[in-house]
């Protein structure tokens, strides 16, 4: 049986670990989108500053308004 230090070395458990640290880092770069536009920052404002493009912050402001 692998140990956890043996397992944090296999390929697998580095994709997974990688995956889930971009998927949080997107849900807090979203969260963040939502902050900014409270703020009146313009969409194109908020995608240059987080690194997003525009439809995703378009996505969530339409997310926000419903």
């Amino acid at each position: 049986m692998l140990g956890l230090g043996e397992l944090k070395k296999t390929k697998f458990y580095q994709e997974a670990f990688e995956e889930a640290f971009e998927e949080g880092k997107q849900e807090g770069k979203l969260e963040a989108a939502s902050k900014l536009l409270q703020q009146c920052l313009s969409i194109e404002q908020i995608a240059e500053a987080l690194s997003l493009d525009v439809e995703t912050v378009r996505q969530a402001a339409k997310q926000k308004s419903s």
